[in-house]
């Protein structure tokens, strides 16, 4: 029985899955995936960047005056969730606060899983690049020791210089998550931003619609 559990154990150690240098390959393609989905976000969030404090005064000028088509105008200039959210009520003002209240709502609902594309993959990779490097590092221990045993003479230069290999897998696995998640972090901060910036838009349109509707008047008298 322990010459089987042996074999078993010396055929494992065979595979190349328990060679660690693969998990240096997957933690470099993940890495060179982190800075492309990085890269790809910036400009994405840079090419979406809107001056919501300037925007304000005048949309609320224009819908004071009751100019709502003059508001949408304005606002379609922007590709961003600050003003798609409030576009999107805009398009529709006649149907009512509650009504418009409800496409805010589901605009910002698309908006906000458009600005979030691809920001799990950033948190997934910063939570678990760390242990995908520890295993690399087991790995590379494993199989310092098998080396060991096969071979006495050479023990300890083999077993540090083992060790030492599989050490790199750990550090790399580090160096890969802690950019994943200062950027999460920086993305993940834009995206509320803009979600609150988007809402005290709409907050104007709301307030409009809800001054210049007569049932609305009534209902709360």
């Amino acid at each position: 029985m322990k010459d089987s559990a042996g074999g078993l154990v010396h055929l494992l150690l065979g595979l190349p899955v328990f060679h660690s240098e693969w998990v240096l390959y997957l933690l470099l393609a993940l890495s060179l995936a982190s800075v492309a989905v990085m890269i790809e976000r910036w400009f994405f969030y840079r090419r979406r960047r809107v001056d919501a404090e300037s925007l304000r005064p005048t949309l609320s000028a224009l819908l004071a005056d009751g100019d709502f088509q003059g508001g949408a105008r304005l606002l379609q200039g922007h590709d961003a969730l600050e003003t798609n959210i409030v576009l999107a009520g805009l398009r529709a003002y006649e149907l009512g606060p509650e009504s418009v209240d409800d496409l805010i709502a589901g605009a910002l609902g698309k908006e906000k899983a458009r600005y979030e594309r691809r920001l799990d993959f950033l948190a997934t990779l910063a939570s678990n690049a760390p242990y995908v490097g520890l295993f690399g590092t087991v790995l590379g221990i494993v199989r310092s020791f098998r080396d060991l045993s096969a071979n006495m003479a050479d023990a300890s230069s083999a077993v540090m210089a083992g060790i030492a290999e599989s050490l790199i897998a750990t550090a790399v696995g580090l160096l890969v998550a802690i950019p994943a998640v200062v950027a999460f972090n920086a993305f993940k901060g834009r995206v509320r931003s803009a979600v609150t910036e988007g809402q005290m838009l709409s907050r104007i349109l709301l307030s409009q619609l809800k001054a210049a509707d007569p049932a609305g008047r009534q209902a709360a008298e």
